[in-house]
């Protein structure tokens, strides 16, 4: 008896709906990294009208700077910091609101408003309310005792960052940590509070675990914001001073290469940063999604 194979007619109407995404990312994302690859092999003259081919040498200049050094290490440390606040504060903030009776409408509005101001302007406003000669918050913070100078003090300048970062990646964690809490369903709940009486070890026991995913979706959005979306909040806040201290890799990219119109060092330091962000994309589904119990 012959085989009969089922064959399944193809249209070519799902291909026109994702051909535009196929093209924007085509051109704004892997024409772009082509690009990058291809330039940091390149050392080119700021006007453009020439350029060499170096190898290794953009990549071995790196590495051998201890100023991009330092900007890697502190832009892994700031991405950490800004995360793991951005993420426990806004957890803690979604559990409360979650536990309002009254009011829960006007509370959720006031915990979210902060997610539709710009980056650059979340950072304007910072620097107007620390501002040493009219900032409100500065004045609070000397009289309170603490010397602030984020223009000479590289810890100063730093904490006023993840002041700011956290502030704005806040509403986004907790309309999500919100709906996770409130997807959990009523038996569910009702079932702990019969077998556990303390809400403490209730929430960590039951609750936790069942925001796991949503959990881990976010800690994945909040490290490319600490990565590449505080690019606003350090040009309008420090620029990278005192001395480069506040300079994370992006903002170091801007700087090599727009200010500094070196195309070649800032392609490279543009590789290495998406190898990196890649890296820990990877490390994240490998290792961490495998914890997660959908």
């Amino acid at each position: 008896m012959a085989n009969k194979r089922v064959q399944f007619s193809h249209s070519l109407i799902p291909y026109l709906f994702i051909t535009p995404q196929m093209v924007i990312i085509g051109i704004f994302f892997i024409w772009p990294a082509l690009q990058a690859g291809y330039l940091s092999f390149m050392l080119e003259d700021p006007w453009g009208m020439s350029r060499e081919f170096v190898g290794l040498e953009n990549y071995q200049y790196l590495f051998n700077s201890s100023e991009y050094l330092y900007s890697l290490i502190f832009s892994v440390v700031f991405s950490a910091i800004v995360a793991a606040l951005s993420l426990g504060l806004a957890l803690i903030l979604a559990v409360k609101a979650n536990a309002v009776l009254h009011g829960q409408t006007a509370y959720r509005v006031l915990l979210t408003w902060v997610y539709a101001i710009a980056p650059a302007v979340a950072g304007i406003t910072a620097y107007f309310m620390f501002n040493r000669h009219i900032g409100v918050m500065y004045d609070f913070l000397q009289n309170s005792g603490w010397d602030f100078t984020p223009e000479s003090d590289a810890f100063d300048a730093t904490a006023l960052l993840i002041l700011v970062s956290v502030w704005k990646q806040i509403p986004v964690n907790f309309v999500f940590f919100l709906a996770g809490l409130q997807g959990i369903p009523k038996a569910v709940r009702e079932a702990a509070a019969l077998d556990c009486k303390s809400p403490t070890r209730r929430f960590w026991t039951i609750t936790f675990p069942l925001l796991a995913p949503t959990g881990f979706f976010l800690m994945v959005i909040n490290i490319t914001y600490a990565f590449f979306d505080t690019f606003g909040i350090i040009d309008t806040v420090t620029q990278g001073t005192p001395g480069g201290r506040t300079t994370t890799l992006v903002y170091k990219v801007y700087q090599d290469g727009f200010l500094g119109a070196d195309l070649g060092l800032s392609s490279a330091q543009s590789v290495v940063l998406m190898l990196l962000v890649l890296s820990l994309t990877f490390v994240q589904f490998r290792f961490i999604e495998r914890k997660i119990h959908y």
